[in-house]
């Protein structure tokens, strides 16, 4: 099963969308602005991804600029960043691929070929 966490108006979400519908790609999406993953989810999500914890946050997001997080990650331990991920959607890079055995953050059309 593949899981998208996707926001309706980010066009990368868009692109991505478009292209598992015409790679015949079976996906449910998941309005990540309204159903954001909790911690746990994302400490698994994370996990999974193989990647820093830091590559999991949207930094060209208002939010992350307005909250002045480049500054501030840094600092934080890893529980802290998870909660802070898990307060908001918009803070977490889209969109976010999950399938039973592989986490993908961003859409680069090669590593979705890849996994896919």
């Amino acid at each position: 099963m593949v899981k998208v966490y996707c926001y309706s108006k980010c066009t990368t979400c868009k692109r991505a969308l478009k292209w598992l519908t015409d790679n015949g790609i079976e996906h449910t999406v998941i309005d990540i602005k309204e159903e954001h993953p909790d911690e746990k989810a994302l400490h698994k999500y994370h996990k999974m991804s193989g990647l820093p914890l830091r590559k999991l946050f949207n930094t060209s997001g208002q939010l992350y600029r307005e909250m002045g997080l480049s500054k501030k990650l840094p600092d934080m331990s890893e529980d802290e960043m998870l909660r802070l991920l898990a307060s908001d959607g918009m803070l977490v890079k889209r969109p976010l691929l999950v399938t039973d055995d592989k986490v993908l953050v961003g859409f680069r059309e090669e590593d979705w070929r890849k996994a896919l």
